[in-house]
């Protein structure tokens, strides 16, 4: 009961299953979590035990509330606590504006937006009990500038960041410390589903100031670094990591 948890949304596949392995090699037990990939969420739950720790895998699309919480009743089956809650799981339908319909902005919102918000209230009720804990989620820069195709995750992800801010307010006399990361453009398999994703890609390859594009391990430090006693007092930030690419917008 005394080993630390944590909950990793959308883990069974990039930038989520690495924060996942990172977690476990820190030597958190693991809360996998996805929505379609049984099957690969179970071969990082196999990776997760390979290194010593344990892997809990939960089917539950965080769009919907009810799934939410029987999540978060099979965490208390076989953890009994959550010390660190990342909130990477994200969709969203990539059409020009005149294009999109209310089903195309609810799925979005909901599981972007909506999921964040309901995750983090059930994961704060555990976190209070043992004394305070972490929580990260995910954004882009999608949320502060115009990307092609882009309106419904923009603004899922704008909303994400002032929950971020909301949250981090309310929870922090309960010792939980909310944050934010915003990535540039990461060439994982969410990237492909994007219509104009070799622009994207090129773009962050010609004009990022570090001289390279984001990968996959600069978004996990950041993410790692919020979760550490290092970053207590960091509280409702955005941390852009994007090597310098926004600066020249």
């Amino acid at each position: 009961m005394s080993q630390k948890v944590a909950l990793v949304t959308g883990s069974s596949r990039g930038i989520g299953k690495e924060i996942a392995l990172r977690l476990a090699k820190e030597g958190y037990d693991i809360v996998l979590n996805y929505a379609r990939s049984k099957s690969a969420a179970q071969e990082v739950a196999e990776e997760i035990k390979a290194l010593g720790r344990e892997a809990l895998v939960v089917k539950a699309n965080v769009g919907k509330v009810e799934k939410i919480k029987e999540m978060f009743e099979q965490i208390d089956e076989a953890f009994g606590r959550l010390d660190v809650f990342v909130s990477n799981a994200a969709s969203g339908v990539l059409r020009p504006i005149m294009e999109l319909e209310e089903t195309h902005w609810n799925w979005t919102m909901d599981i972007n937006s909506k999921g964040y918000l309901f995750c983090a209230q059930e994961a704060a009720k555990r976190m209070e009990k043992v004394g305070g804990g972490k929580i990260v989620t995910i954004s882009s820069l999608g949320s502060i500038r115009y990307l092609e195709n882009y309106t419904t995750v923009g603004v899922s992800k704008a909303a994400v960041e002032a929950l971020t801010r909301y949250l981090a307010v309310e929870l922090a006399p309960k010792n939980i410390v909310v944050n934010a990361v915003s990535g540039g453009a990461v060439d994982t398999e969410a990237l492909k589903h994007f219509p104009n994703r070799d622009e994207l890609l090129d773009d962050a390859r010609k004009h990022t100031p570090a001289g390279r594009m984001v990968e996959p391990k600069d978004m996990v430090d950041a993410v790692m670094f919020l979760v550490s006693d290092q970053a207590n007092m960091i509280c409702g930030q955005t941390l852009i990591i994007d090597g310098g690419r926004s600066l020249l917008m």
